[in-house]
């Protein structure tokens, strides 16, 4: 306590240095907040977008996710609807479940036949009213809105597409899709009834699509292959073209409801899906859950082969840009680290310079080298604390007005800008650790001066003056 008091007067006697130490360490402390604090919303952001559109955790064929997703008709799950009910009903998960929603993924051939054009494409079956609740999650309170999805209240047999198809298949007028290199009327036909006669037959020996939105909406042909390998065609309308925000999925989406992609893999037999999407009150849950679903796979549900993987594993790019932004802020905290380092150093520097007479005075009075060097680096500790109590203060503030004035920009694989945000209010995890960082820079940049000034000779240091 004693070497605190000196060390506050030893700064105060030197004001003018101590305040530009001071707004240099608060400059590096603003830097390292305000970018932890925008790479916080960064991973928040991506974090929701995953967990609203797959799910906290996904129920699986034991062999889908490795080498099952060309073949859904072999690695689907039968009794899905059994297996959710009980995740429902389950005490455990049902306090923290908000959705458990099946899902149907499988590849397949769109064609506009009036044009004379297909294309591969990738096709999602999905419940949409599960699908609406998903993307309410916000547990991180994400400033962007999300809205419901386009085939809410729509028929079964109604399908988005993305951009990149409906520019394929010809549909830019009809889908008022920008951008589209050829525009001929035969080429924008909506009615679909020109179809190659194989292709005719097949259709109208399933189900064929409802006649009510013929007028209005645009009809494809989509071709898959059912579990006994034969091909199945279905007609549908699509209501929309929607630009997917990544042009490889944007290329090959096609969104459907579930009912209508289980006709077209499954046909007459039992309807499977590829996945149980479950989605969590919390991210933190996800290991009692996974916990839970483990126990229940080996005893409830120990009759069906199956795996549970968290969105961290489903979508491998959240840990790449995880891995990405941690290299970054590390980084940029060692650049501002060692300038902070040598700022420090230079000051306690002079201050050992300026005040040799003095540390011969207090050596000749009975101080020992120890207190020598413990006051010295009690006045860096002090710089440290008192440059990260104004670096946060001032981040605090700076993050309150960026989040306020309105900026936004446009990530990767966004259609849309979002709110420009920095979270630094709140994150006591960032703030502590960058506190502790500082102090401990201050402190290790004072090492050197004080040594310097502990091994003065008391003769020498008297005579200076």
């Amino acid at each position: 306590m004693r070497m605190l008091s000196l060390a506050w007067r030893n700064l105060l006697r030197n004001g003018r240095r101590s305040v530009m130490t001071l707004i240099a360490m608060a400059l590096g402390m603003i830097a390292v907040l305000l970018f932890g604090g925008y790479v916080k919303d960064l991973v928040y952001g991506l974090q929701t977008e995953f967990v609203q559109s797959s799910g906290h955790l996904q129920i699986q064929h034991k062999d889908y996710f490795r080498i099952g997703s060309g073949n859904p008709a072999a690695y689907g799950i039968t009794h899905y609807e059994r297996i959710v009910q009980i995740l429902k009903e389950d005490p455990v998960l049902k306090p923290m479940l908000v959705v458990a929603t099946p899902t149907l993924q499988f590849g397949g051939i769109a064609g506009n036949f009036a044009s004379g054009v297909s294309r591969t494409v990738e096709i999602s079956g999905m419940v949409v009213e599960d699908q609406n609740r998903m993307r309410e999650w916000n547990d991180y309170e994400d400033p962007t809105l999300t809205r419901p999805l386009s085939l809410s209240g729509t028929a079964a047999d109604t399908a988005v597409i993305g951009t990149g198809v409906a520019r394929v298949l010809q549909l830019c007028a009809a889908l008022r899709v920008p951008d589209c290199a050829i525009e001929t009327s035969k080429s924008e036909a909506v009615d679909g009834d020109v179809l190659p006669t194989d292709i005719a037959l097949l259709a109208a020996s399933g189900n064929p699509p409802e006649k009510q939105d013929a007028q209005r909406h645009p009809r494809i042909e989509i071709l898959a292959a059912n579990t006994r390998g034969a091909p199945n065609v279905a007609g549908v309308h699509i209501l929309r073209a929607e630009y997917q925000g990544i042009k490889e999925l944007d290329d090959v989406y096609v969104g459907m409801h579930l009912s209508q992609a289980q006709k077209l893999v499954y046909g007459s037999a039992p309807p499977q899906v590829t996945a149980i999407s479950l989605q969590l009150r919390h991210t933190a849950q996800i290991p009692q859950a996974r916990e839970r679903l483990g126990q229940l796979l080996t005893t409830t549900l120990k009759d069906e082969l199956l795996d549970v993987l968290d969105y961290e594993v489903l979508n491998p790019y959240y840990g790449q840009a995880l891995t990405m932004f941690s290299a970054m802020f590390g980084f940029i905290a060692v650049l501002i680290g060692g300038i902070v380092l040598f700022t420090v150093s230079n000051t306690m520097s002079m201050a050992v310079v300026e005040r040799t007479a003095e540390i011969g005075t207090l050596r000749a009075i009975g101080l020992r080298r120890s207190d020598i060097r413990a006051m010295f680096i009690a006045e860096g500790v002090l710089l440290g604390v008192l440059g990260a109590g104004v670096g946060i203060a001032a981040a605090l503030t700076l993050a309150w007005v960026i989040n306020h004035i309105g900026l936004t920009w446009l990530p990767p694989g966004r259609i849309e800008p979002i709110p420009l945000v920095v979270r630094v209010a709140g994150e006591h995890a960032m703030l502590l650790s960058s506190v502790a960082v500082l102090v401990l820079v201050a402190a290790l940049s004072a090492i050197l001066p004080a040594a310097r000034a502990a091994r003065m000779n008391i003769v020498d240091a008297l005579r200076h003056a």
